[in-house]
């Protein structure tokens, strides 16, 4: 049916507010809902929607959009001073989730497509190293969080997550492809950041000059900073092979600190606009969309439990005690390590990409999926927990 796209975005707008709203009733974030209605709606419940090509695209868009937001809420010199900090986190949250998939494949001695458990073992390891701050952001930015240490700690840790993973994930697939080069992966990575600070300063210069001098037409503003961030993201993917979620959040970042302040929150309003009414509700449902639980046997329904309790704990335990190494209380590296658990679309992209190319089993990776949603699910949940102001500091107010 060609209109069937219709109905889909209807019930999926519809279900994502209602359980959002319902959700905020045991005081949860409203993401929480978002997740569990795109869950109900798809394959795994009741089949009412199956994942397009269009769900998809419009997905994507949706969080390359929030990702964008996110980088014009940063506070770049808040940022500048969690650098250091920033990468240790990372490098913590990658090396002991990185040890941990591997022990639960290893325990679990799961046959490999191409005969190489090894291979498959490291891969799983690199999958749970994957972190999506965009269910973060958006759970942050909903109680007023995402601003201050702990939030561009976050943000800091997960850009660099990304390179990290990236750099993982080429490694592992190069021993499967033999047509991929680890050096020159490695080097278009710092070439993308060497871009991206020289693109950067020269569309900031371009970009203050034009709003300093037009107090009129806000919208033009927009459309040209959405096109801005569009183009920061597909140069960032296709000519670079760092996510596009990292090219938008750099354009972001960008156009966050070049602009005066009532230029900004009437961009920054605009963006959030249709990213709440449309793009945000199908993203994350999309999640949902994902979950199928053919095929689950005994031993892959328990290889999916610890694989999923290993997937929270090696990211808490790891980003904070990163955090703690760096001088965040113990507080802070809880809500440091908590905010990096979420997988998201990361770790589905790192998936999708291994069984392509024979590095997982095709009945793995359902608990793959498995792993993703439930982390993404935990995460608002965590964080509300985490952030609750001590009985101590709710009887001082």
């Amino acid at each position: 049916m060609a209109y069937k796209y219709l109905l889909d975005l209807a019930l999926i707008l519809l279900s994502t507010k209602v359980l959002g709203l319902f959700s905020q009733k045991f005081r949860m974030p409203q993401v929480v809902g978002a997740l569990v209605a795109g869950l109900l709606l798809g394959p795994a419940v009741f089949g009412l929607i199956q994942e397009t090509d269009f769900l998809k695209t419009t997905a994507n868009l949706g969080v390359i959009v929030l990702m964008f937001t996110s980088g014009m809420e940063t506070d770049i010199h808040e940022l500048k001073r969690s650098g250091k900090a920033a990468f240790l986190i990372a490098l913590a949250g990658v090396l002991i989730p990185l040890a941990g998939g591997f022990a639960v494949g290893s325990f679990f001695n799961t046959s490999a497509p191409d005969g190489n458990p090894m291979l498959q073992n490291i891969f799983l390891g690199i999958i749970l190293t994957a972190t999506s701050v965009s269910i973060t952001v958006e759970t942050l930015r909903e109680m007023g969080k995402l601003r201050g240490p702990v939030g561009s700690a976050i943000l800091g840790a997960a850009i660099i997550d990304d390179v990290l993973g990236i750099v993982a994930l080429t490694i592992v697939t190069s021993f499967a492809d033999p047509s991929v080069n680890i050096g020159e992966v490695l080097i278009k990575i710092v070439l993308f950041f060497v871009f991206a600070l020289l693109a950067g300063v020269l569309f900031a210069h371009v970009f203050h000059w034009w709003t300093h001098r037009s107090s009129e037409g806000l919208t033009q503003h927009v459309i040209v900073a959405f096109a801005f961030c569009l183009l920061f993201a597909f140069i960032a993917e296709h000519f670079y092979g760092v996510t596009d979620i990292t090219g938008a959040f750099v354009a972001g970042l960008t156009i966050s600190n070049t602009m005066p302040e009532k230029h900004r929150s009437f961009l920054a309003n605009s963006f959030e606009a249709i990213s709440f009414l449309y793009l945000s509700p199908v993203f994350f449902a999309s999640i949902g969309l994902q979950v199928e639980l053919e095929g689950m046997n005994t031993h892959i329904l328990l290889f999916a439990i610890v694989l999923t309790i290993v997937a929270v704990l090696s990211k808490m335990v790891g980003c904070g005690l990163g955090a703690k190494l760096c001088k965040y209380n113990n507080r802070e590296s809880l809500q440091i390590g908590v905010g990096m658990v979420s997988r998201g679309e990361v770790a589905l992209i790192v998936a999708s990409k291994g069984a392509a190319l024979g590095l997982i089993s095709k009945n793995l990776f359902g608990p793959v999926i498995v792993v993703v949603v439930i982390t993404t699910i935990v995460t608002p949940i965590l964080l509300k927990v985490v952030f609750r102001d001590p009985p101590s500091e709710v009887a001082k107010a």
